[in-house]
This record gives C-alpha cells, structure tokens and sequence, in this order.
C-alpha cells in the first residue's frame, strides 16, 4: 500500500471535505491515507497552524474556504511547501454562479444553518431511536418509512442515515412465530421496505456479535440451516404483503438508504396520485340500472 498524508482544511465542520475526499480516494486501491482534518480554520493564526502541520507532513491538500485572505494565505504557503492545493467546490460554485447570474454569498457553514430542514432532521432523528427494534410501534403511521428484516441485516445504521436526510425511519424486526404491528398492513399506510442478506454472510456478522458480548456462539441464532430458514420465511412474509426487498449482503449503509429514498419518492407519488383520484370518483353519478 502506498501511504501519504492528506490534509483537509475547512471553515465549518470539514463534513463536506471529508465526503469528497473518501469518495475520491475509493477510486485508488493500493494508497492508504494519513489524515489531517482542520475545521473551523477561520482566522489567520489557525491557517498558520495549518501550514505548519503540512510542512511537518508534506501531503495534497484539499479545502473549502470562503474567505479570500484565508484561501491566499493557504495556496501561497501549500505553493512554497510544494503540495498540491485543490479547492474542490470552486468549480461547481463558479459553474452555478455564471448559470444563475449571481455572486456567491460567501458565507462559511451556511449549509449548517438551524433553518427547517435542520430541526427536521433532528426530529428525524429523535424518531429513528424511539422506534428501533420494534419500540412504540403503536404511532407507526406516522412514520415515512419501516425497515423489517432478521436480525443484524443493518436496519437501526440504515433508519439513522435516512434519519440523517430529515426521514422519518423506524425498524422492525422479524423473528418467526412473533406477530408483527398491525400498522405494517394497514392499506396507504408508510412505506414498508424487507431487509434481507446472504444467509453465511449473517452468520459471520451473527458469530462477531457475539463474540464481542462474550457469549456462546453455538446457538440456533447462528446455525446456518435455521438462518436459511429464518430469511426464506421472511422473504415469504415480503413477497406476500409485495414488499419490495432490498437484499443488503453487498450494499453498503448510504447505498441501502439510496434506494430506500428512490422507493419511498415512489411511494409518496403513488399515494399522491390515488388522492387526487378519490374526489373524482366521488363524484362520479351511479350508472343507471335501466
């Protein structure tokens, strides 16, 4: 593996860096990275701080800046260290701006505002815990999405992710011969989403679940024949409510809730569109018997 130091310098969280950094470096099998996170670098003092650890560790450098004393004073010193200096949102900002007739406002962290969406996803959040693994399923309705599956198929990281993108998730687990809430069968109700996974590919994530709480790993919880069966039942249970199944043994967490946010977008406009319908045949006139 090659190694390197890779530095990203921010004036709000460093969330977003830190995005486009991991999704860049995918690209490249045999590097490995050392990581240097800088945010909240809003004053000259904390760049010269910065400048410092880079000279200490040569490495690329990549930031988002607003302010432009703070960016001069970045590429001037990354150009007299001899690293490289990607500002990675340049680009598309200056792309909009010329699409939109518009300058750029300028203003640091302004994606972390507590505006709506904000408190909106806090809710989110706050529901996607009170609702895990089966917890007061007696308001499911208000749910925008139920996630059910057997156990360690990554239901609670997937309703937290979605929680995350201002979804209301809660999760439900199947465990055969245990009835599951009523509010999972009740017609125009929440999305409901099966969770399914390769059946050795569960029973290795079963045996380190147990292992890291010190307990026995000979159980029928981890025997492979009865977690075929426990997944082959659940998958019935699927097919004959027509939940859509998204099988998770090669998805990761963002990849699951991906496609869970393409269903329920469908979800919700088919639930849109049998509303719009209902007081058009409302009004419809009863056909004569004649």
């Amino acid at each position: 593996m090659k190694k390197f130091h890779l530095h990203c310098v921010s004036d709000s969280t460093g969330d977003t860096i830190r995005s486009v950094a991991r999704a860049c470096l995918v690209q490249f099998d045999s590097v490995d990275t050392v990581d240097h996170l800088w945010p909240l670098a809003r004053t000259p003092r904390a760049m010269e701080r910065v400048l410092e650890d880079i000279a200490a560790y040569p490495g690329p450098v990549m930031f988002t800046l607003v302010n432009d004393d703070l960016r001069d004073q970045l590429m001037e010193g990354c150009r007299r260290l001899k690293v490289p200096c990607i500002s990675v949102l340049d680009p598309i900002i200056a792309a909009l701006g010329t699409f939109l007739g518009e300058q750029p406002s300028h203003q640091p962290g302004r994606q972390h505002q507590m505006n709506a969406e904000y408190f909106l996803r806090i809710e989110a959040m706050d529901w996607a815990l009170a609702h895990d693994d089966g917890q007061a399923t007696t308001d499911l309705q208000q749910t925008d999405v139920i996630l059910i599956g057997v156990s360690r198929t990554s239901k609670t990281p997937t309703c937290l992710y979605l929680a995350n993108r201002g979804i209301k998730a809660a999760n439900v687990p199947f465990v055969p011969g245990v009835p599951l809430p009523d509010d999972l069968y009740r017609p125009n109700g929440p999305l409901v989403v099966g969770l399914t996974k390769d059946p050795r590919r569960l029973v290795e994530i079963r045996r380190a679940r147990l292992l890291s709480l010190h307990q026995q790993d000979e159980t029928s919880y981890v025997d492979l024949e009865q977690v075929r069966a426990e997944i082959s039942e659940a998958r019935r249970l699927f097919t004959a409510n027509n939940w859509p199944v998204l099988d998770v043994s090669q998805r990761s967490i963002e990849e699951t809730a991906a496609a869970i946010m393409q269903l329920l977008a469908k979800h919700r406009e088919a639930r849109s569109n049998a509303m719009m319908l209902q007081p058009a045949e409302a009004s419809t006139p009863p056909t004569s018997g004649a």
